[in-house]
């Protein structure tokens, strides 16, 4: 695009159900790692925005919670930040892999959408043979849309052509944000976000689901960040395993949550993390208002 091209801006969002690689995708696309990434499902809970800006456009990505049937009032607020992102929504990506299949919970969500609707099928790199286009033309009969694009969000295949098809799509609008910003989120969402991707890396079964984080302490000076993490679990019982046998396990997260803290600011980063017990917040109202599921 040249500087004599009107500029266009918009919000897009990215849905699809759970573990498809839609926080992938946004992060590849942004160039930032805002969003956690994990082969566990549902490890985005909040709708995310990153924005990408340059002379002539501004793309404001949501990336949200996959789509499935709620099971929790967690589950449900989960869903309630999908239909946010699309009621504002000026393009939808709907990201699908090889794996997938459709079924009624996606037709529900898909009827809703009334904007230029662009398919994304992904993880290509792991097709065999014809699966991938094969995979393709049984999704045609499902769902129609605007465009439809093969890609590998890991690799980074074919994300020219979603982004040149998403501008092609955008309203003709000044930016929402200032060109220099990056995301909606503050940086203690980010620091909690990266902690709580540690706790899904390095636990098995239902405890990083039972897990929220919380950043009480954020002091920033010219060289250090200071921070104190607590961590909330369900049960007493999942409390001792996060902090597992002499806090050997809660180390191990603190060490590596650590690492990514400093590479995401860019200087150092002192790090204290607490574990504390909630029962059952994931069905608690009061609970999930503390944490920013609902108003």
């Amino acid at each position: 695009m040249t500087n004599t091209s009107p500029h266009k801006a918009g919000f897009v969002s990215i849905i699809g159900k759970p573990n498809v690689g839609k926080s992938t995708l946004m992060n590849q696309v942004v160039g930032e790692k805002l969003s956690i990434i994990t082969s566990k499902a549902q490890t985005t809970r909040h709708r995310i925005m990153g924005i990408l800006s340059g002379d002539n456009f501004q793309i404001v990505y949501s990336d949200t919670p996959g789509i499935l049937k709620p099971e929790y009032q967690l589950h449900q607020s989960m869903m309630k930040f999908v239909n946010s992102s699309l009621s504002d929504a000026d393009v939808v990506l709907f990201v699908t892999d090889i794996y997938e299949a459709f079924d009624e919970t996606l037709g529900e969500t898909l009827k809703k959408i009334n904007v230029p609707l662009i398919f994304i099928l992904n993880k290509i790199d792991q097709a065999k043979g014809t699966q991938a286009e094969d995979k393709l033309t049984y999704w045609k009969e499902y769902v129609k849309a605007d465009a439809y694009i093969m890609i590998s969000a890991l690799d980074g295949i074919n994300i020219d052509k979603v982004f040149n098809q998403i501008v092609d799509s955008l309203p003709e609008h000044p930016a929402y944000f200032p060109k220099d910003q990056l995301t909606d989120k503050p940086e203690r969402f980010f620091a909690a976000e990266i902690v709580r991707e540690k706790i899904f890396l390095n636990y098995k079964k239902e405890v990083p689901y039972s897990t929220e984080v919380e950043i009480m302490e954020f002091k920033e000076d010219e060289k250090i960040i200071r921070m104190r993490a607590e961590i909330y679990v369900e049960r007493k019982s999942q409390k001792g395993i996060i902090i597992g046998h002499k806090g050997e396990a809660l180390k191990k997260v603190g060490i590596a949550a650590r690492k990514d803290l400093e590479e995401f600011f860019g200087k150092q980063v002192h790090l204290e993390t607490f574990v504390k017990v909630a029962e059952d917040w994931r069905k608690k109202e009061i609970n999930l208002k503390r944490f920013g599921y609902k108003n």
